[in-house]
């Protein structure tokens, strides 16, 4: 049985994240919203008040957080901005493949740049042609001596534009499809060149750029894992951030709630608030549940790996109905603010924006549903007892689920 019950460091956490996005996030949103600023300045109070980096392990001198005390801050965050939010939090999605695959000595280097000298990391995973479809990336590495020497583009890099370090997947067996790719730490130098700011529809706070790299040369101790492991790692890898995606959509969700229960409280029509109108109840109710429900799937797939289980299917969930909930809440919240809800004066149609991208990347709604597909009909407990024939079909069918990774 899992307990939710949150120690008092933990609300004592939630609040410090909640007050920084409520004097620190929220004034500034939709003004960084429209103009597409670069939030360095929330970032450096953030990493001032010790919210930055916080999955960095205590040897290298990170908080070492859990991934649940992670989820609370990151809905608070959003529930401020998820674009700012967004931009606070990259440095956990690229650091998690080098806590999980890269040597002491590597760790130490690059925990210790990020924690004292605020230095900025990405994941680069997504190219043009290989978005769901992981294995069909073009970027390649080329052993040469000591040295792997990395050539190709990567697209919707968040951060991609500011970071000091990028988390690189590239093909080391170009003719072994998944099997193939290779995991690389990347310290930037001239051979890296951003080649395109990205203008969004939503999340507009946050950098999302294209990143090529020009015979980068990266010394062999900074491959991550195995050679030809690197598909396993960065799925190992989604599945420890993607609880705080749904997190961040939970507080999307959570903001348009409010304001639009707030609305509709407010709002007058045929001589009553629109709240006395069993349609707008129902609405409210609906999203009332769904938030609600958000949050427990969230809690949930991050204290399985807080107890150090295996959580690919609880992740799966809760990233995927996080994500098309702040979606509905969000466009449901547009719809109770009627004509209002369209205009930007309000503060709804951003939140409908910024919430899309949450059906998108780190794996879209539809790759979670072939995730919870495979775990469902295809679980180890079955394959156990299947014929031969049959395990070999379900193999055939988890490579094409499991090639199915994430826009990131």
């Amino acid at each position: 049985m899992v307990d939710f019950t949150l120690t008092d460091e933990q609300k004592a956490l939630r609040e410090l994240a909640h007050d920084f996005a409520e004097k620190e996030i929220r004034p500034v949103a939709w003004e960084y919203d429209k103009d597409g600023t670069w939030p360095q300045d929330i970032i450096d109070k953030a990493w001032e008040v010790g919210l930055m980096n916080v999955h960095a392990p205590e040897e290298y001198g990170g908080p070492g957080l859990s991934y649940l005390d992670g989820c609370l801050i990151e809905e608070e965050l959003a529930w401020g901005c998820s674009g700012i939010a967004t931009s606070i939090g990259a440095n956990g999605l690229a650091a998690a493949p080098v806590h999980l695959g890269g040597s002491e000595e590597v760790k130490k280097e690059y925990f210790t740049d990020l924690i004292e000298n605020k230095a900025l990391a990405s994941f680069c995973l997504t190219e043009p042609d290989a978005g769901s479809d992981v294995s069909g990336m073009r970027t390649r590495a080329v052993r040469k001596g000591d040295k792997y020497v990395l050539n190709g583009s990567k697209c919707f890099i968040t951060n991609g534009t500011y970071a000091n370090w990028y988390t690189v997947y590239a093909k080391t067996d170009p003719d072994a499809g998944h099997r193939g790719i290779s995991a690389f730490l990347v310290r930037r130098d001239d051979t890296v060149t951003v080649d395109k700011k990205e203008d969004k529809l939503g999340q507009r706070a946050s950098n999302t750029a294209t990143i090529t790299f020009n015979d980068t040369e990266v010394d062999a101790k900074y491959l991550l894992g195995e050679e030809n492991k690197g598909f396993k790692l960065a799925m190992m890898t989604l599945d420890r951030t993607r609880p705080g995606v749904a997190a961040m959509a939970t507080g999307i969700a959570r903001a348009a709630f409010e304001f639009a229960t707030e609305y509709s409280k407010e709002r007058v029509q045929f001589g009553v608030p629109i709240a006395m109108h069993q349609a707008i109840q129902f609405m409210i109710a609906d999203m009332a549940t769904k938030v609600h429900l958000a949050r427990l799937a969230t809690w949930n797939s991050a204290v399985l790996l807080d107890q150090g289980r295996r959580n690919t299917l609880e992740s799966s969930h809760a990233k995927r109905f996080a994500a098309d909930a702040a979606m509905e809440i969000t466009t449901d919240a547009v719809q109770i603010y009627g004509g209002y809800g369209f205009i930007k004066e309000y503060p709804v149609e951003k939140l409908m924006r910024d919430a899309k991208i949450m059906q998108l990347y780190e794996g879209t709604s539809q790759i979670q549903r072939l995730v919870i597909a495979k775990e469902v009909l295809m679980g180890r407990n079955v394959e156990e007892a299947l014929p031969e024939t049959a395990r070999a079909q379900n193999d055939a069918a988890a490579k094409e689920s499991e090639t199915a990774g994430a826009s990131v």
